[in-house]
C-alpha cells in the first residue's frame, strides 16, 4: 500500500525463507523473481542483487537443482559478504553443505557445515537461530557417511537445543531423522516414541513438507 520499494523488496525476499521451510520452490522462486524485479526498475541492487540472489539458491536446493544450488549460494553468500554483511550466514553455509552432499561431495559438504557450526559457537557471535537445523543436517551428512554413532550424537544434540528453544518444526524435523536411523536400526519402538509426540503437538500445517513426511514415517513404523 505504501508504494515503498525497499520495504517491499525486502519483505519478499524475506519472506521466501518461509517457503524454503515449507520445501515450497514454486512459490520462493516467485517472490524472488519479483523482488528482482523491484530492484532494478528502482535501482536497489541490494535487493536485486544480493537478498533475491541468495533466496534463489535456497530455493534451488528445494527444487532438486542442487548443482545450481551450490553455485547460486555461493554467488549471493559473496554478494552479502561484500556488502559487509556475515549475519545468517551460517545457515545459507549450511544449505550449500546439503546441496554439495546430494551433488555426492559429501567432504566438501562436511567441511562447509563444520565451518558453519563453528561460526555459531565463535564466542560473542552465537547466532543460534538455526543451530539445532545445522546440527541435523551434519549429522544427516555423518549417516550418509556410514557414521551412525556421531549421526545420532548431534540428532541428540539437536533435538536439546531445538527444545530449549522451544522450535518445535526444527524439533519435528529432527525427530524424524533420527526415528528413521533408530528404524533402519531395528529400534522402532524408540523410533515411534522418539516422533509420535512431537508429531501430535501441531495442530495445523498437516499439508507441509515436514509434516507429511513425519506422517508417513509414523505410518510405516505401526
Amino acid at each position: 500500500k505504501l508504494g515503498h520499494a525497499f520495504n517491499l523488496g525486502f519483505a519478499l525476499t524475506t519472506g521466501v525463507q518461509v517457503f524454503e521451510y515449507r520445501g515450497e520452490p514454486d512459490r520462493a522462486l516467485a517472490r524472488v523473481e519479483e523482488a528482482e524485479r523491484i530492484g532494478r526498475e528502482s535501482s536497489i541492487p541490494f535487493v536485486s542483487e544480493v537478498l533475491a540472489q541468495m533466496m534463489r539458491g535456497m530455493a534451488y536446493l528445494r527444487a532438486g537443482r542442487w548443482r545450481e544450488s551450490v553455485d547460486q549460494i555461493e554467488h549471493g553468500i559473496r554478494m552479502w559478504h561484500g556488502h559487509g554483511a556475515n549475519i545468517w550466514n551460517p545457515y545459507a553455509r549450511a544449505l550449500q553443505a546439503e546441496a554439495l552432499a546430494l551433488c555426492g561431495d559429501l567432504d566438501g559438504a562436511l567441511a562447509l557445515i563444520q565451518g558453519s557450526v563453528a561460526q555459531i559457537r565463535r564466542p560473542g557471535w552465537e547466532e543460534r537461530s538455526h543451530l539445532a537445523e545445522v546440527l541435523r543436517i551434519e549429522a544427516w551428512m555423518r549417516r550418509r557417511q556410514g557414521n551412525l554413532a556421531d549421526a545420532e550424537a548431534l540428532l541428540h544434540e539437536s533435538l536439546d537445543v531445538a527444545r530449549s528453544q522451544a522450535a518445535k518444526s526444527w524439533e519435528l524435523r529432527t525427530a524424524t531423522t533420527l526415528a528413521e536411523l533408530l528404524s533402519e536400526r531395528g529400534e522402532r519402538g524408540a523410533a515411534r516414541d522418539v516422533l509420535l509426540p512431537v508429531h501430535a503437538w501441531f495442530t495445523e500445517g498437516f499439508e507441509t513438507r515436514d509434516l507429511r513426511n513425519a506422517r508417513e514415517l509414523l505410518r510405516r513404523l505401526d
